[in-house]
């Protein structure tokens, strides 16, 4: 029989003051899984994380010289959990927001085969420190995910999730902010199962590093989905967006020629000219929308080397060296 190993990975960042709590919560057994091991990625800390973490009995530290952002520290933490063998990685927080009692909830449909990633999703409306705004947003920014990924996760930004390496082996985050939301869309995007876990929350240590304010999120974040958007779907993007302009500058076109032949054209040469550059405009983005569309297959094609690569690099690493 196949031993399963769990790797729980968590991104760190001048976290010395809750990192002990939180690797002492994580569990040490889970039925179904042979083996777990702790691993933090210390993101250009300068305070005591990695040895406070070090003393809590962290197995594995991955170190950033400076501070390099939370996707890149996931990413980074993804690909060591690779190199160690992990077949289940659980990505959870260093502030101890999220319930590690839950974590066994999470591999559940990963182990039973039932699903490729596994999405924490937080009693948000029982959560006291989201305002009812953001409350509000938070809802709608998970419906316009779930329609783009395809997939139906009610906690889209939640950070606490499983997946299995195959998946793993998958993740290329592009942005510098976060990871919750590409990863998903990956996930959807490459026909990955993808579930909703209930979970539960602790109590709140300190304020969120990534959520400066509700304005800057929302910005952040729906310019990210727009760049996602251009990076896997730029054919339907680029080529609406030319029929559009296309449309707007054939419909003021045919206006400056209503009244061309029935009435004066003094005054209306301006309507010419805005059509004549909206349609040029429009023309040119739909070409590059089939330019764009090459680029993404090229993209779909490397993306395709890479996870072939990485699975040669995962079976000589683990059963070529390794005694299980």
């Amino acid at each position: 029989m196949k031993k399963t190993k769990l790797i729980i990975q968590i991104p760190c960042f001048n976290e010395e003051n809750t990192i002990g709590i939180t690797l002492d919560s994580l569990p040490q057994e889970i039925a179904g899984i042979s083996h777990i091991e702790y691993l933090i990625v210390d993101d250009g800390s300068t305070d005591k994380t990695v040895d406070v973490a070090r003393a809590h009995g962290v197995h594995h530290v991955v170190s950033h010289i400076t501070n390099r952002g939370l996707a890149s520290a996931f990413m980074s933490g993804v690909q060591a959990c690779l190199d160690l063998g992990a077949d289940i990685i659980v990505n959870t927080d260093a502030d101890n927001q999220y319930d590690a009692r839950y974590i066994p909830d999470l591999v559940h449909p990963i182990l039973q085969r039932e699903a490729d990633m596994a999405v924490g999703c937080r009693p948000i409306n029982a959560i006291q420190h989201f305002s009812p705004f953001k409350n509000l947003l938070q809802k709608v920014g998970s419906c316009i995910v779930r329609k783009i990924s395809h997939t139906e996760v009610g906690d889209v930004p939640s950070g606490f999730r499983a997946f299995s390496r195959d998946l793993a082996m998958h993740f290329n985050v592009y942005n510098s902010y976060s990871y919750t939301i590409e990863t998903l869309i990956q996930a959807g995007y490459n026909r990955y199962r993808v579930v909703s876990v209930p979970v539960g929350v602790n109590q709140v240590q300190r304020p969120s590093r990534l959520v400066r304010s509700t304005g800057s999120y929302v910005w952040k974040s729906m310019s990210l989905m727009i760049r996602i958007m251009i990076v896997y779907w730029p054919f339907p993007l680029f080529f609406a967006l030319g029929v559009f302009l296309v449309a707007t500058g054939t419909g003021i076109g045919l206006r400056y020629l209503y009244y061309y032949f029935f009435f004066s054209s003094a005054g209306k040469l301006q309507s010419l000219i805005l059509a004549t550059i909206l349609i040029i405009i429009g023309i040119n983005t739909a070409l590059f929308a089939f330019l764009s569309d090459l680029v993404a297959t090229n993209r779909r094609l490397l993306e395709d080397i890479q996870f072939r690569v990485k699975s040669m690099q995962y079976v000589k690493k683990v059963f070529g060296s390794d005694n299980r």
